[in-house]
């Protein structure tokens, strides 16, 4: 069986790549080039407010390396997960820049796009059907969670992808979508092992993040044989290593042998790790197993009021010594003063630098870890840090309640009359004037769960049209 190469340019599209790197990869002559373009770890703002996390001039300017060099070579440019969360906002912004840059540059193509969006009628009727359950540690879902969902996403396996390959797409830009499913679609499309195929997705979904030093903003190369995958790095600067590969492996999971994903899980109980070249990887004997019935991953998220936050630091040991007591008595008294006035709104302090250096001690105390003493937890004071960070946080219903309930508690811990207090002028530094920061609006999520479903793709509509024109 021919090898199959795959050229993976960066970890999310808009991190960048070095120009030497993708042309190193171009002369390699891959047979697709495919990129992760977003995912849940920025939170759930950006899902909630279809906003992308990354920036549209980085996005274009990977883009116009990309999508040219793979027209000349006649490959596909697969994109997954658009505009940062896939929603169809995202998915739209998505295409605005293929069209910007197809027309900027005069290039004509055949773009499929898919959506990844599901109605919340779809999910209210699979959830009364019984077909929808928590991933943990999401509770149960309700019909309250949907209706206030901004927008919900399905996370689309292969299948999608696959369909738009056999449409002869030469971009395929979709919504969301599992990350490792734009590197193994090629290859299960044309009859590759699809453990190793998505094995291989999840190496490259994170580019160079899988070679030592490790880096989100360079390329990776994969090559996909007969019983066997190839990961190697496109700088010198890199190398793949069996242990940065296979610790790229575990890369957020908590199951260090079966991974699952749409449709089944993957199976790595018999994966063998070998040092192939300095630089290369080989990877054999991962294993996909199918599940029945198959599942997608559903994401939701619905806001959660408006935000203020204001930033400041206190190096008075005499405050530090009793931060946790203050900022208590501090939230007691916006509760007091706004009883009645200002309902549902949330209060955090987060105090950055607090328990500096002896947190670690006592994990390890704890765990029973190296040098860690077994008889108990450490019992010294934990030392006073040079100065604290302090974040207010206020989220309310509207702006201008968190605005209110910032505005007062930061005046209130500014002043506060602790005991042993020498300075009564303010005993808090604020780094920026204004001292507060309006937000806006705030997400949360509110769909984490798995949904049944009878066919791979029946969530996931595709267009075909022309690159740079509607037809």
């Amino acid at each position: 069986m021919k090898e199959l190469c795959i050229l993976s340019p960066t970890a999310i599209l808009g991190y960048g790549f070095p120009e030497e790197s993708f042309a190193e990869g171009m002369r390699r002559k891959p047979d697709v080039i495919a990129v992760d373009a977003g995912s849940t770890d920025p939170g759930p703002y950006y899902l909630g407010s279809g906003h992308s996390f990354t920036d549209r001039n980085a996005v274009m300017r990977d883009l116009s390396y990309m999508i040219p060099a793979a027209l000349k070579a006649k490959i596909p440019v697969i994109i997954g997960t658009a505009g940062g969360c896939g929603a169809a906002p995202h998915l739209q912004w998505q295409v605005d820049i293929i069209d910007e840059l197809a027309k900027n540059k005069n290039l004509d193509f055949k773009l499929a796009v898919i959506s990844a969006d599901i109605p919340g009628s779809t999910v209210l009727a699979k959830l009364a059907a019984g077909k929808i359950v928590p991933l943990c540690p999401a509770p149960e879902l309700t019909e309250q969670d949907i209706n206030e969902s901004a927008y919900i996403v399905g996370q689309m396996g292969v299948e999608p992808f696959i369909r738009a390959l056999e449409a002869e797409a030469d971009v395929i830009v979709a919504g969301r979508a599992y990350d490792p499913a734009v590197f193994a679609a090629l290859a299960v499309k044309n009859g590759y092992a699809r453990g190793l195929a998505t094995h291989l997705g999840k190496i490259l979904e994170c580019a160079a993040i899988a070679a030592t030093p490790g880096s989100g903003s360079d390329c990776m190369l994969g090559w996909l044989g007969d019983g066997y995958f190839r990961v190697e790095t496109l700088s010198p600067l890199r190398k793949c290593t069996v242990k940065s590969v296979a610790a790229h492996t575990l890369y957020e999971k908590t199951n260090p042998y079966i991974l699952p994903g749409p449709g089944g899980v993957l199976d790595l109980r018999s994966t063998v790790f070998t040092q192939e070249t300095e630089a290369a990887v080989t990877v054999t004997g991962s294993v996909f197993e199918p599940s029945a019935p198959q599942y997608i991953k559903l994401e939701g998220a619905k806001s959660a009021g408006f935000r203020t936050v204001s930033i400041c630091a206190t190096a008075d040991p005499i405050m530090m010594a009793q931060m946790d007591a203050i900022s208590l008595a501090v939230r007691n008294k916006v509760s007091s003063n706004f009883a009645g006035a200002v309902e549902n709104f949330r209060l955090d302090f987060k105090v950055y630098g607090q328990n500096a250096g002896v947190t670690g001690i006592f994990a390890a105390a704890r765990c029973g870890g190296r040098g860690a003493k077994k008889t108990g937890p450490i019992s010294q004071t934990p030392p006073l840090p040079p100065e604290l960070c302090i974040i207010i946080d206020a989220v309310a219903p509207t702006q201008e309640q968190a605005n209110t309930i910032c505005s007062f508690a930061r005046s209130t811990l500014l002043h506060y009359g602790y005991e042993g207090r020498i300075s009564t002028a303010g005993n808090l530094a604020f780094p920026f004037s204004p001292s507060d920061f309006k937000v806006g609006e705030v997400f949360e999520f509110s769909v984490y769960h798995l949904m049944e479903v009878d066919d791979p793709c029946e969530c996931f509509p595709m267009k075909i049209r022309k690159g740079g024109c509607s037809t």
